[in-house]
C-alpha cells in the first residue's frame, strides 16, 4: 500500500451520535439552512444559519435532539453545508451556510434533491473524502484496511494506530474509534437478511461492503459497479487533481488508482476498470484525453480541473 502523502489531521471522530445517514436527512438539513417551502402554504420559509443550535430545532426538523446534531454532522461531512465563518476548516458548531454541492444537488430545483439516482449517492460518498475532511475515520477505512475481511474491532484498531502520533487526536478514547467503526460498517453493509425499513441508510444499497467468509467480518466489493456512472468517476478524478495534483494538468493512472483518498480507493475499483472508465469518459470531452505518455497512462486536461468537474456533473444531470 502506498503511504499517504500527508495524514488527515482535521475532522472529528464519533460526532455522528452513532446514527448513520438516513433517508431524507441531507435534504432536511440543507433546507433548514437554505430555506424551504412552508408546510402552511405561506410561501418559502427563510433559511437559518443557526438552525442546528436553536431550542426548537427538534420541532423544525422533526427529529430528536441527538439526531439534530447527527444531521448537522452528515451535512458537513458530505459538503452540502459549510461552516459560515470557517468554510475551509470543519466546525460542527456555529452558523452554517449552503455549500455549492448542496445547492446544485439538493435545492428544490437541483439535480436530484431526493437522491433518487444512485449516482447521487456515489457523488455524496466521494465527497466524504474531498477536503475539507470532516469524517477522517472514513478515509482511514478505505485507505488502510486490509484487502481481505475485517471486523468492527479490526477497523477500530486501525483508527487507533493511525491517530497515535497525531496531536490533534491525542485525547480520543477507544470508544470513539469503536463508534466510528460501527457506524462505517452499518452505513455500507447490506441489510441483514435482505430486510429494509423506513429509516434505512440509503448507502447500504451501493454494494460497497459485502460480508466476508468469517462471521462478523466484511470486505470491500472490488468488482465492477454498474450504478457508478463514468461521469461521476471522472468528476471525482478532476476534483482529486485539484486537491492533490499541485496544479499539474495531468494525472497518472497509478495515482488515480492507488494514492491516498484517490478515486480508485474511494470507489474501490480495479486498475483495469479505472482505465476502461477513463477511456470511455475522456473520449467524449474536448480538451481531455487519456493517453500513454513515456510508458505511463495519464489523464490530461487543458483547463482548471474544477471547471471540468462542474461541467461533467452538470452534463450528466442535464
Amino acid at each position: 500500500m502506498n503511504a499517504p502523502r500527508h495524514k488527515t489531521r482535521t475532522g472529528f471522530f464519533a460526532r455522528h451520535e452513532t446514527f448513520r445517514p438516513r433517508y431524507g436527512w441531507l435534504k432536511k438539513g440543507y433546507d433548514g439552512v437554505a430555506g424551504f417551502p412552508d408546510a402552511g402554504g405561506s410561501g418559502l420559509r427563510d433559511g437559518d444559519p443557526g438552525i442546528f443550535d436553536r431550542d426548537d430545532a427538534i420541532e423544525i426538523l422533526g427529529v430528536g435532539k441527538n439526531m439534530v446534531r447527527s444531521i448537522r454532522f452528515w451535512c458537513l461531512a458530505f459538503n452540502v453545508i459549510a461552516s459560515e465563518k470557517h468554510p475551509d476548516a470543519p466546525k460542527v458548531s456555529g452558523p452554517m451556510a449552503p455549500a455549492p454541492l448542496g445547492k446544485a444537488l439538493l435545492a428544490d430545483d437541483g439535480w436530484d434533491p431526493y437522491l433518487e439516482d444512485p449516482a447521487s449517492l456515489w457523488l455524496l460518498h466521494w465527497n466524504l473524502f474531498a477536503p475539507p475532511i470532516v469524517a477522517p475515520a472514513w478515509s482511514i477505512a478505505v485507505n488502510q484496511s486490509a484487502s481481505g475481511g475485517f471486523s468492527m474491532k479490526d477497523l477500530s484498531r486501525k483508527f487507533g494506530e493511525y491517530t497515535a502520533d497525531i496531536p490533534e487526536f491525542s485525547r480520543l478514547s477507544a470508544s470513539s474509534f469503536e463508534k466510528d467503526a460501527s457506524c462505517f460498517i452499518r452505513m455500507y453493509a447490506p441489510p441483514k437478511d435482505g430486510k429494509s425499513d423506513e429509516i434505512e441508510c440509503p448507502f447500504t444499497h451501493l454494494g460497497f461492503l459485502i460480508p466476508a467468509e468469517t462471521k462478523g467480518c466484511y470486505r470491500f466489493h472490488l468488482g465492477e459497479k454498474p450504478d457508478l456512472p463514468d461521469a461521476v468517476f471522472l468528476a471525482a478524478c478532476f476534483e482529486f487533481a485539484h486537491h492533490y495534483g499541485a496544479g499539474a494538468k495531468s494525472l497518472a493512472l497509478n495515482a488515480i488508482a492507488y494514492e491516498w483518498n484517490s478515486p480508485g480507493r474511494v470507489f474501490q475499483l480495479s486498475e483495469t476498470d479505472i482505465g476502461n472508465r477513463l477511456e470511455r469518459a475522456a473520449s467524449g470531452m474536448d480538451g481531455v484525453v487519456f493517453i500513454e505518455s513515456y510508458g505511463n497512462r495519464q489523464l490530461q486536461f487543458e483547463v482548471d480541473p474544477m471547471e471540468l468537474r462542474d461541467a461533467v456533473l452538470a452534463g450528466y444531470y442535464a
